[in-house]
């Protein structure tokens, strides 16, 4: 296989890797009824006028597996925290006690627990989607190295290449969903 061809496999390796990490994260941000500081990760806090990751103004822990805590390192911090917590639509009801800021993760019913399922298969097929954008890119990479002497042998060893690495990828994104509505449907 020409340096060419290794190249575009290596790129499409790198990429898909990028994008079945953040297909996880995706998927981590679901909550299956268990409290995770990641649950907060999204929300940004109003900080002297600038938006600020609440993991910067503050810490996140879980103290049991159904409360998060949130203690600010400034305590004029505390609205401001719990007002994004509450523009954050997580459907949870952040408690300032005027000290720290307690939530309780309610347990899911099985309505809600099919829905998240959805969400989540929702999420890995997007994840899916992008690693096969990634396969149709670096094939279309390989076939335009043709006009710099790459043989059409060459470029079908890449394209197998390429499409060997899409098929471990898309079993990865299965096994990421598989976990993952077991996690969601184990009450």
């Amino acid at each position: 296989m020409s340096e060419l061809i290794k190249k575009q496999v290596t790129d499409a390796r790198a990429a898909m890797e990028k994008a079945i990490e953040h297909c996880d994260n995706e998927l981590n941000k679901i909550r299956a009824g268990k409290a995770s500081p990641s649950m907060l990760d999204d929300i940004y806090v109003d900080y002297y006028g600038s938006p600020t990751p609440l993991n910067q103004v503050g810490s996140v822990n879980t103290p049991d597996a159904r409360t998060i805590v949130v203690q600010p390192w400034e305590k004029s911090l505390l609205n401001a925290i719990e007002k994004a917590i509450m523009e954050a639509n997580l459907g949870v009801n952040p408690q300032n006690d005027g000290v720290i800021i307690r939530i309780n993760v309610p347990p899911l019913t099985e309505e809600r627990r099919r829905d998240l399922v959805k969400k989540a298969k929702g999420e890995a097929e997007s994840g899916k989607i992008a690693v096969r954008n990634i396969r149709k890119d670096a094939n279309e990479k390989i076939r335009k190295l043709k006009s710099e002497g790459v043989s059409e042998d060459e470029m079908k060893v890449g394209e197998a290449e390429i499409q060997k690495l899409t098929d471990a990828y898309i079993i990865k994104v299965d096994q990421l969903i598989d976990a993952k509505e077991k996690d969601i449907m184990t009450v």
